[in-house]
């Protein structure tokens, strides 16, 4: 049965949860204030990640991946962008933030190299 979800084998997915994990922690210790905007945007953001590399995997052809994949990309964009923000304003720890960075960085090789396959 798992083998009819291919995602679930692959490295960036499991680092895509990973970052989820990191984001939502971070949310979660957030002032009320912004734990429900920015918070709650960064958490959906980097859900999408995840969600955008299981729900392209399932596709046909090359093409519709690549936009899934496309997707991805953008939401982990946000996701990083929204960190900055709360690192800006004194809402994250250098650290927690390299750390996303970090894990940002792994999953955007992944993707992009999935992308060089299919082009």
């Amino acid at each position: 049965m798992k083998a009819s979800f291919r995602f679930l084998e692959w490295q960036v997915y499991r680092d895509a949860k990973e970052l989820f994990r990191l984001v939502h922690d971070i949310a979660g210790k957030l002032p009320k204030e912004i734990r429900y905007d920015l918070g709650g945007q960064i958490v959906r953001a980097s859900s999408s990640v995840i969600l955008n590399i299981a729900e392209g995997s399932g596709k046909r052809n090359d093409k519709e991946l690549n936009r899934y994949i496309d997707i991805a990309l953008g939401s982990l964009n946000e996701t990083v962008a929204g960190v900055d923000l709360l690192l800006d304003n004194g809402f994250v720890a250098e650290e927690q933030f390299n750390a996303v960075i970090q894990r940002a960085g792994s999953i955007a090789k992944q993707l992009g190299g999935f992308k060089k396959k299919l082009l």
